[in-house]
């Protein structure tokens, strides 16, 4: 039998033969992009390419992406245990290409792998198109007799990105799971969708829709398409239902030795095994990517996930923490493909623990409340009572009715729906959505012209270039005249642009008597790098050669810097641990600012210890390297950092300090001996289960020493209290 992690491994393990980059999986919570709480498909790593705002240094990619669907457009969480296929959290296994192929060879692609990988039996497959799609209808007929392709509607057939946008029409793969799961007869009236499986959807990326609704072919046709791994594992193994594949099945195992309750599908008490399985994966994959439950956003969503594992819980018996007592089996089964659980284990146990505590408490109180409004009720329960159950105490609405049916009351429905629609409007209104398509883009003509700029990382701070560009009121133009404002992107340039957090360097651009004051540099589109600031003496002109002088004395201040967050995110993981990840950071000439995942205020002697560790290595004065990796062989290495949430190329570039590794595309220091001396000016919270630290090297931070000493002076002075 196929286990879920060889068929994961077999499915990127064929894309990578078809030349496609493997990309790792995003975090759950895409924390640069706000417009979704928790990243639900595939594609939501690759929107801003699809968008039109961002290229990559590859064409085709395959990943395996967590997914958590538990709000907004995509909301399962009612769902999961009441039926054979519904999760919170789920592994999407797509390929991607960003115009260099199309639906030819994503639809080969497909059936290439559902026969030879997944082994599926091609008697049994069943495609859909898009009704007025006949090219993809065409392309199907040469691997499958056309009485099992169905054409579908725009409701179903028809993928768009948002109300304007890149569009275009989907093509599914069903498996026809027999007579025994329902009498429909093919997948278009197979309403249920429980003989019919879906579990493959092809997106054809090929229009952009307008704000007046019509639809104009885009330059780059695109694919985009994600089979949910669970689905295909069921059909592998020929279960049922997703609960009872091989990962799934084996968390209910630990559940069932935990409650000594056997699990017995189509038992009223199966729906609560099936739930507790999938709530903890959300739950563990969310906490290990820098999610803590609260009472806002993601955390509230996430918290609400908890209770309702608890409440189920509570059918087997559970009336005390029991989450974290399962977490070891998820890890056993799980952890060798997803290390970021082994690192975080122990915040995943201290949370889960914590939350489930401070829920059971919550529930008895909630019991006291429920007998109030019960015998204030005359009829029946308000439907404001009953949403204050549910949304506060996490009573579910069945579990209300049936409490009142005890006391022969009623329950107002039709006010609890309405106060649940209007909280549901609400928490749409306060997604932002940024899936708007963009206005077309300044810069992807240049890119296609001229191709991408070369950063030159050149010890001198000098480079000679030539102006292929002027840009002026988010226009291109001829050339600047003294006095005006705008950005000039060079062939190639020693500027470093704004990104990853340090900020873009400063300087000028001359050509003769000619001078462009650079004020700082930025990254508008992935290639360009665009100097922006005022043209201070003189004329420039495109296509002159001239010379970029970067701002050495600045540059050197912001690598001291940025190697100095190298140094503290090391020292904070030897601290308080390997869960300690960066979530942020902004690198400037006069200080850096740092944030990170943890759950609680640091110590003083904590941050002493850091401050201490920082400076020991500074004192070592350690020679820096920088060296460039397929991104694949940096995956695999358990010695090197991957930032938070970052999108990473093919090759990438390792910052080596000997005892910490990352990957960085920024400006280092030579030697850590050249920060001088570090020193932590302030933490904070900025979150829920997120710290920031605030720090200074220096001359900065000896500033920070002198007011110290200085305080101490005036105290000791105003006390009439000697220092020692």
């Amino acid at each position: 039998m196929q286990h879920t992690h060889d068929v994961r491994k077999h499915f990127l393990d064929y894309f990578r033969q078809q030349g496609h980059a493997i990309i790792a999986s995003s975090p759950v919570a895409p924390l640069d992009d706000p417009s979704l709480l928790f990243t639900n498909a595939g594609m939501n790593q690759f929107k801003d390419v699809f968008l039109g705002k961002s290229v990559r240094d590859y064409q085709r990619a395959a990943t395996s992406q967590k997914c958590i669907r538990v709000g907004g457009k995509h909301n399962d969480l009612e769902n999961v245990g009441h039926t054979a296929r519904h999760l919170t959290f789920f592994e999407m296994l797509g390929n991607f290409s960003f115009g260099e192929y199309f639906k030819e060879k994503a639809i080969q692609f497909a059936w290439e792998v559902s026969t030879n990988i997944f082994k599926f039996n091609p008697e049994f497959l069943w495609i859909s198109v898009f009704e007025k799609d006949d090219e993809a209808y065409q392309l199907w007929t040469k691997f499958i007799p056309e009485s099992r392709i169905v054409r579908i509607g725009e409701k179903d057939n028809f993928w768009a990105m948002g109300d304007t946008g890149p569009c275009g029409p989907c093509s599914e793969l069903f498996y026809d799971k027999g007579a025994q799961f329902g009498s429909a007869t093919n997948p278009a009236n197979d309403l249920s969708g429980e003989r019919f499986m879906e579990f493959w959807n092809l997106v054809f990326m090929q229009y952009n829709k307008r704000a007046d609704g019509t639809l104009e072919p885009l330059p780059k046709p695109s694919i985009d398409t994600g089979a949910g791994l669970e689905r295909v594992m069921s059909l592998i193994q020929g279960k049922e239902n997703v609960f009872e594949t091989d990962v799934l099945r084996g968390i209910i195992a630990s559940i069932e030795e935990l409650s000594q309750i056997p699990y017995v599908a189509h038992d009223a008490r199966a729906p609560a095994f099936c739930v507790i399985a999938d709530h903890l994966r959300c739950l563990s994959f969310a906490i290990a990517d820098g999610v803590q439950p609260s009472n806002v956003e993601r955390g509230y969503v996430l918290r609400k996930v908890l209770r309702r594992a608890v409440r189920y819980g509570k059918m087997l018996g559970f009336e005390k923490p029991f989450l974290a007592l399962l977490l070891p089996r998820l890890i056993e089964i799980m952890g060798k493909d997803y290390k970021e659980l082994i690192i975080a284990k122990e915040r995943i146990a201290d949370v889960l623990t914590q939350e489930e505590e401070a829920f059971f408490r919550t529930l008895k109180r909630g019991g006291n409340i429920l007998n109030q409004i019960i015998e204030n009720s005359k009829e029946q329960i308000s439907g404001s009572d009953a949403f204050k159950l549910k949304d506060t105490y996490g009573f579910p609405l069945e579990e209300v009715q049936l409490i009142a049916k005890d006391y022969d009351l009623q329950v107002d429905i039709k006010g609890f729906e309405t106060l649940e629609r209007e909280a549901k409007e609400k928490s749409r209104a306060a997604q932002k959505s940024t899936s708007q398509v963009a206005e077309e883009n300044l810069y992807a003509d240049f890119i296609a012209k001229h191709g991408q700029c070369l950063f030159v990382r050149d010890g001198s701070g000098v480079v000679t270039g030539k102006v292929l560009a002027i840009v002026s009121d988010g226009q291109f133009r001829d050339c600047l005249e003294e006095g005006q404002e705008g950005m000039v992107i060079l062939d190639k340039s020693g500027f470093y642009a704004e990104m990853g957090g340090q900020v873009g360097d400063s300087g000028e651009i001359t050509s003769g008597p000619n001078c462009f004051s650079v004020a700082t540099v930025q990254s508008p589109f992935k290639g360009v790098i665009a100097h922006i600031g005022k043209q201070t003496q003189g004329r420039l002109s495109v296509h002159d050669t001239v010379e970029g002088a970067i701002d050495k004395t600045r540059r050197q201040r912001i690598a001291n810097n940025h190697t100095a967050t190298h140094l503290l995110h090391w020292a904070l993981r030897q601290v308080l641990g390997e869960h300690t990840k960066q979530t942020g950071s902004v690198v400037d000439e006069s200080r850096l600012r740092f944030d990170f995942n943890h759950p609680k205020a640091l110590t003083e002697e904590e941050i002493r210890a850091i401050e201490l560790m920082c400076n020991e290595k500074i004192r070592a004065n350690i020679a820096l390297s920088t060296y460039e990796l397929p991104y694949e062989e940096a995956q695999k290495r358990e010695d090197i950092m991957q930032f938070f949430g970052e999108k990473y190329g093919n090759v990438v570039r390792v910052v080596d300090i000997n005892f910490s590794k990352e990957l960085c595309g920024g400006t280092h220091t030579s030697h850590t001996g050249n920060i001088g001396y570090f020193r932590i000016a302030k933490e904070s919270s900025i979150a829920a289960g997120i710290r920031r630290i605030e720090a200074v090297t220096g001359h900065e931070a000896e500033s920070i020493a002198y007011q110290s000493d200085r305080t101490l002076q005036e105290l000791s002075t105003l006390l009439k209290t000697p220092l020692s």
